[in-house]
């Protein structure tokens, strides 16, 4: 009998082992060099900002997209108020997220990654937020569709400032007859300066002000089973630029209406 037991103790190491070795890395070394070397970030229009094809590895984000929930999983918040979001879904730090996928979204927030995102967007000090508040798992129905905004600037607990969104899309086969761009616009309102199509493996990155306008206004076209896909995550720091910042409510969203056509 005892004779057994060591055979089995002694086999549990190897099994460890060989499930180790399966582990996805969601990115190498490689792939931060590639961030870093971006050198047109502060400078880009409207807002600091940058839009990077392939820093991830794809089979990481396949494995989040066979982990994503159901609409009908406990503890997503519907955004569907009518007036700035219809059908969007998202996550809260109560969801039960999938294993890999809270592995991925962990390994954002580890020092190596940190570095990188401090180097390509010159802010220093940048804090990754453990209640993913407003972050994590995103998905918008067709036919949905968020208004332009200006997100909150302050984190709910520990009135850190926040001051870089990250978007990850996952999104395979998107089109651009299937709209559901992420539109930047301009400080006054008056424009949209730039489209970015959802498409799988672009990572969108830009600094989180009182006047980066942003948002998905145009709904996306497809059939009611098509979800637009996307991981989400915010950085804070410990101080800000004060030109950053307008002297509103720190904890409010600042919804945006379109010249002529309204949110």
């Amino acid at each position: 009998m005892n004779g057994g037991d060591s055979r089995k103790k002694a086999a549990e190491p190897v099994k460890e082992a060989v499930e180790t070795s399966y582990i996805i890395q969601p990115f190498d070394r490689t792939n931060l060099s590639t961030l870093m070397a971006i050198e047109d970030y502060a400078s880009a229009a409207p807002f600091p900002h940058l839009v990077i094809d392939n820093l991830f590895n794809a089979r990481a984000l396949d494995r989040v997209l066979d982990e994503w929930p159901n609409v009908k999983t406990a503890d997503l918040i519907h955004h569907n108020d009518g007036t700035y979001s219809k059908d969007k879904y998202a996550s809260t730090y109560r969801t039960q997220y999938g294993a890999y996928s809270r592995f991925f979204l962990t390994c954002l927030g580890e020092p190596l990654f940190l570095e990188a995102l401090e180097r390509v967007t010159g802010i220093v000090g940048l804090i990754p937020d453990p209640y993913w508040r407003g972050g994590g798992l995103h998905f918008t129905r067709a036919g949905g569709r968020l208004a332009v905004h200006a997100d909150f600037n302050k984190h709910f607990k520990y009135q850190l400032d926040r001051r870089l969104n990250l978007i990850v899309y996952l999104n395979h086969g998107w089109t651009d007859e299937n709209q559901g761009w992420l539109e930047l616009w301009d400080r006054e309102m008056k424009s949209c300066v730039k489209r970015i199509l959802p498409v799988f493996n672009r990572t969108v990155i830009f600094s989180t002000t009182d006047f980066s306008y942003h948002g998905q206004p145009e709904p996306i076209q497809g059939p009611p089973d098509m979800f637009r896909r996307s991981l989400a995550l915010y950085y804070y720091s410990n101080g800000r630029p004060a030109e950053e910042v307008s002297g509103r409510d720190p904890g409010a969203t600042l919804w945006q209406r379109r010249p002529g056509v309204g949110y």
